[in-house]
């Protein structure tokens, strides 16, 4: 009995280092790179930053936000288009892949064909902007919205799910006199949060770092400028205007650098989504209708 509960306290010591060692790897990355965006710029280019800023300074981040006034406005716009395309993105989603999932449709098997060549044949980018052009959604807030609206891995995920989902509940419903609106909102849909939660954190990162549709379809609209677009503009102007170094001295004659902006901009565009993802996790977790019913 002692030689076994020796060798449960070894293994379970050589997990502790195990996954004290993910923790480092996966923490580390990230330490660096807040201490990089916290650094004197002239100091980083001599290297050997590790987590810990040797000399101290807001530079970088006051060299972004002096150099470019728009940035609350397209703060402003990527929070909005994040938050609908999230909300739209994950209704419309939610609704086709429980159309799918029903045995009774018998289209689901065709429809989820075509949606599925959609994931390996596409059009390329010069038909995608004649169809956007024709649309209308040149320069409109809905170019942000509409063409994402419909993921189909997305819609592959929740239909997964809800497959697993006890068909007893939804025969429930019907023989009280509930409609499919009622069944989705309120049987499938509650039931379906977990997959839900996960879905939305992938729809909202994917919205919150798009900037490339905004390039091609919104540019020449200030007022639909997004934050990953304006940080763009402002890294691309920052690697111009690196001057070549001085003959005379190895450390080129800058007050910032593109480095030490790009990791301050990764900061930037980084921390929103980490203070959103806290309130999403505790739903990632699956077992909802575990007991709901018994066979």
């Amino acid at each position: 009995m002692s030689s076994r509960r020796k060798k449960i306290g070894i293994f379970d010591m050589l997990l502790y280092i195990i996954m004290i060692l993910v923790v480092i790897v996966t923490i580390y990355p990230f330490l660096n790179v807040l201490a990089v965006s916290l650094n004197d710029a002239l100091d980083t280019v001599k290297g050997g930053i590790h987590i810990i800023p040797r000399k101290f300074t807001l530079a970088n981040y006051k060299e972004i936000f002096q150099s470019n006034n728009n940035l609350v406005n397209a703060f402003i716009m990527s929070v909005l288009r994040t938050v609908v395309g999230t909300v739209a993105g994950v209704l419309c989603s939610t609704m086709l892949a429980y159309t799918l999932s029903r045995k009774d449709y018998i289209l689901n098997k065709f429809v989820a064909v075509i949606f599925i060549l959609t994931m390996y044949i596409g059009g390329g980018l010069i038909p995608e902007y004649l169809l956007i052009r024709n649309l209308g959604l040149i320069n409109k807030f809905a170019v942000y919205i509409i063409p994402g609206l419909i993921s189909t891995f997305n819609v592959i995920i929740i239909r997964s799910f809800i497959d697993n989902l006890p068909m007893a509940l939804q025969e429930s419903a019907k023989i009280d006199g509930a409609n499919d609106f009622v069944i989705f909102y309120k049987i499938i849909f509650p039931l379906c949060l977990p997959v839900i939660a996960t879905v939305s954190l992938f729809i909202a990162v994917g919205q919150w770092n798009s900037w490339y549709d905004t390039y091609l379809y919104a540019r020449s609209n200030q007022g639909l400028s997004t934050l990953q677009y304006e940080l763009m503009k402002i890294l691309d102007n920052a690697a111009a205007s690196a001057k070549p170094p001085d003959p005379n001295n190895p450390l080129p004659q800058v007050n910032t650098n593109p480095e030490s902006i790009k990791m301050a901009i990764t900061m930037i565009t980084t921390v929103p989504i980490l203070l959103v993802y806290p309130f999403v996790q505790k739903y990632f977790v699956s077992g909802m209708t575990l007991g709901a019913v018994k066979s």
